[in-house]
């Protein structure tokens, strides 16, 4: 199978790819820069990781690293990021096309791609109303209530997972763990419910090491700013508990190391995802060793309160279960234990790989 992967990039990432590489780098010096950083490694493919000549990936909407293997290949500068993206799946000769952005590139691009290619997969884990996933053979992510809502569109659709990175398991070996609570994550005050959970958290701050690594909604980022404080803002401002605790945005290993240096990472599904759980960081903060307290839900096999993870109910009980932990270190160290072995020895790449090889073969 040639398999052709495409992921997209949050826009508070690019400063540090940047850092990484320079613009002026081949495009095989870029990705292999952003393949090293891990970042979002949980969704890459395996084949990808290890460099199986079979398999491609890129970022197609990083014009940096799509101008270079443009420029490399002798397309015209004045060339569009999409046809620079079918201009690499055809020299692939991919049979394959997954892609992880397919708001940016929906049913109008796969209707464009090559001939080469006999299937096309779709993760989304968003409800997307308005877009448009018709022409993909499939459409895949973890969580049950959104696939169901994109059956009902007519699409065909399948359960499919991240994995456990295996860069993690040195992150995991970490003996060290100054940071009693972490968070990690988007922080906007339209997803109420995980607002509510961080000032809890962060109101833990005086007796506990507490840091919030927050990426900002953009109106939190224009409300905060010195324009910002003239304008009718005020319900977009981080409370100031939430803003004493916060550190800039991380990503790639710099996440991996934030992790591997908590007891606790704080979790918590933003209001679309209903009851599901199993959001990438799950599989991140499992993964790095740290122990994982995260809201109720339907969590993923193996996934068990007590036993993998540790689940609260409320801000209140967040507040809690985090005390808890702290205090009791034998069983906080079992249950992060634990909950590394699951990912490890049940959500390996291997795993990921296998179900993919299946999905295609039933298309």
């Amino acid at each position: 199978m040639r398999v052709f992967q495409n992921c997209g990039i949050t826009p508070a990432y690019f400063n540090r790819l940047r850092e990484l590489s320079a613009r002026e780098d081949s495009f095989l010096v870029q990705r292999d820069a952003f393949l090293n950083d891990r970042y979002g490694a949980v969704h890459t493919l395996g084949p990808v990781l290890r460099g199986d000549p079979g398999a491609f990936f890129t970022n197609g909407d990083d014009e940096s690293l799509q101008r270079a293997w443009a420029r490399e290949q002798g397309m015209p500068a004045s060339a569009d990021l999409s046809a620079v993206l079918l201009a690499q799946i055809e020299h692939h000769r991919a049979d394959v096309f997954y892609n992880l952005d397919p708001l940016r590139y929906g049913s109008e691009f796969v209707r464009r791609l090559p001939g080469t290619v006999r299937r096309s997969i779709a993760w989304r884990a968003a409800p997307s109303p308005g877009a448009d996933f018709a022409a993909y053979d499939l459409v895949v992510c973890n969580f049950p209530s959104i696939l169901e809502q994109f059956r009902q569109r007519g699409y065909r659709t399948a359960y499919f997972l991240p994995s456990y990175d295996p860069e993690m398991a040195a992150y995991a070996a970490e003996g060290e763990r100054p940071i009693d609570v972490v968070f990690v994550g988007a922080y906007s005050r339209h997803h109420t419910r995980r607002a509510r959970i961080l000032e809890a958290v962060a109101a833990l701050a005086p007796e506990y090491r507490v840091v919030l690594h927050l990426d900002r909604g953009r109106l939190t980022k224009l409300a905060e700013s010195a324009i910002g404080s003239w304008l009718p803002l005020s319900r977009h401002r981080r409370p100031k508990a939430i803003s004493a605790a916060s550190q800039p945005a991380i990503f790639g290993r710099e996440l991996y190391r934030a992790l591997a240096r908590s007891k606790v990472v704080v979790n918590c599904a933003i209001d679309m995802s209903g009851d599901d759980r199993g959001n990438m960081r799950c599989f991140e903060a499992m993964g790095c060793g740290a122990l994982m307290v995260s809201d109720q839900g339907r969590y993923p096999e193996g996934f068990e309160n007590g036993s993998t993870i540790v689940e609260y109910a409320d801000a209140h009980d967040a507040v809690g279960q985090i005390r808890s932990a702290l205090a009791d270190e034998p069983r906080r160290r079992r249950v992060a234990t634990a909950g590394h072995a699951l990912l490890r020895d049940c959500y390996s790449k291997d795993r990921q790989w296998a179900d993919f090889e299946r999905l295609v073969g039933e298309l």
